[in-house]
């Protein structure tokens, strides 16, 4: 920043509010994203956001405004149209009491890098294609793309009061795609996902982590693999989800149900409402016993990891499910209000940029580990599928009757790994559908990925979210090929 956000902060401060409450949330980011495709650098994106946003608290009003205007002048202007827009929501808001005084932030975050050097343009584009160089293994591969994307994001959190907490993060998603074609058919394969799935916390060692070096050509022979697979069969089978794929289903069929602004209502409007209900918590069997979920923003490498949430909550892991029993939801310390149950409140509330209010979103949604390798799983099942790396999806607006569609599913019959088929997808219903969790898979099956992309919220945000998960077997599950 060109002005350390402590000195903004500090001028925040001096300024003379009459208010209950009052903080500012000073934010920088810098993303940068390189490409290639067939062959060709595309040109690099570069985008510097900064600015800041004011919250106050005026006899039990709330009141928001962002500005990019460091100057005495433009916090004072920000600070007085938060605080009128605090007295005109007084009495007008979802609360049935004063809403409560956010946490006061103190401490640090710094992302934990294997590396602080960093691949300049001409490096990065240097790997991105000798990848997509690698895929060209045959004439039927008709497109390959990939890119790199890097992140730097300053924030400070910061009481009119006093206390303050800052964080300096970096993140990097590396991508790669194919597409293979032949007699009218075409088949796409993707290196973690089409979206950045292998996106992390980190340096750029994080490009080793995730195994990007090959991937072009693995990639690729998957491809032509599929344009001569068989379409996957159809019928009631074993369903055994690979990471990539357990990825979006805890994404879509555990997180955004449990979101506590829209169990409470908040995103009916745009993006739907949740088959959950606040009496479920401490009573409803989400899944089997197997079935253990954590919220875990501690972890150092996953995506969305902080010390503390754009409220100034403390970072805490917690359990959402236990032994297949729903614990909690994921709001914060404005939704546990709201429920007039502080207790509930963890470290979820989150902006995705400094003009933009925080709230109730996931962050690092974790299936635990159990106790079954991959080999175990495979030899338990008589006939099923394994499927891998999302493709479609689709879900009903209280995050409940769901299909989903992979770009590769594998068949197993009698216990072992038989043919590879194209088309996979399976539907279920997220009410039964993790009761029929059968088997876990050990840490050895265990991959941290995540989803960079996120949207929620009117005006619309779109934020990082980290998943880790094992490899997981489910009994009895519908499953169907992509065509007729």
């Amino acid at each position: 920043m060109s002005e350390r956000p402590e000195s903004v902060a500090a001028r925040f401060r001096k300024l003379p509010l009459r208010v209950d409450d009052a903080t500012i949330r000073i934010a920088e980011e810098e993303t940068s994203r390189v490409s290639v495709r067939d062959g060709v650098a595309e040109p690099s994106r570069v985008r510097l956001d900064r600015g800041a946003m004011i919250y106050v608290q005026i006899e039990g009003g709330i009141g928001y405004a962002a500005t990019s205007d460091f100057s005495d002048e433009g916090l004072r202007a920000a600070a007085d149209a938060a605080s009128e827009w605090a007295k005109l929501s007084r009495g007008k808001s979802v609360f049935t009491s004063p809403p409560p005084k956010l946490p006061r932030p103190e401490g640090r975050y710094e992302s934990k890098r294997g590396t602080t050097e960093t691949l300049g343009r001409k490096e990065q584009v240097d790997l991105l294609l000798r990848e997509c160089e690698s895929a060209k293994i045959d004439s039927r591969i008709v497109e390959r793309s990939a890119s790199i994307l890097s992140v730097r994001a300053e924030e400070l959190l910061a009481s009119h009061s006093g206390g303050e907490a800052f964080a300096e993060q970096y993140f990097l998603a590396p991508s790669l795609a194919v597409t293979a074609y032949d007699k009218g058919r075409s088949e796409g394969r993707s290196f973690g996902g089409r979206y950045g799935g292998f996106c992390q916390q980190g340096g750029f060692e994080i490009l080793e982590r995730a195994g990007f070096s090959g991937s072009g050509k693995q990639t690729a022979e998957e491809a032509i693999e599929l344009l001569s697979a068989p379409n996957c069969p159809s019928g009631e089978m074993s369903l055994l989800l690979m990471p990539d794929q357990m990825m979006l289903q805890i994404h879509e069929s555990i997180g955004h149900p449990l979101e506590i602004d829209r169990i409470l209502g908040d995103e009916r409007n745009y993006a739907g409402q949740s088959f959950v209900s606040l009496d479920m918590f401490g009573k409803y069997a989400y899944g089997s016993s197997l079935l253990n979920v954590t919220y875990d923003p501690t972890d150092p490498i996953e995506f969305a990891s902080f010390a503390f949430d754009d409220e100034g909550t403390k970072a805490e892991r917690v359990h959402l499910i236990k032994d297949g029993l729903l614990l909690r939801g994921l709001g914060g310390t404005t939704s546990a209000s709201r429920l007039g149950d502080p207790s509930m409140a963890i470290a979820t509330t989150r902006a995705c940029a400094w003009n933009r209010p925080p709230i109730d979103r996931m962050s690092n949604l974790n299936v635990e580990p159990g106790t079954s390798s991959l080999e175990e799983m495979i030899a338990s099942v008589e006939l099923g599928v394994m499927m891998k790396t999302n493709l479609s999806w689709s879900i009903d607006d209280s995050r409940n009757k769901f299909q989903f569609g992979c770009e590769w599913g594998r068949m197993i019959r009698d216990g072992k790994l038989a043919e590879v088929v194209r088309s996979p997808n399976y539907r279920g219903i997220s009410a039964t559908f993790w009761r029929s969790l059968a088997m876990v898979g050990s840490p050895s099956t265990r991959e941290v990925l995540g989803v960079p992309h996120c949207g929620k919220g009117e005006p619309n945000q779109v934020l990082r979210v980290g998943h880790a998960s094992p490899a997981c077997l489910f009994d009895k599950v519908v499953v169907f090929g992509g065509e007729a």
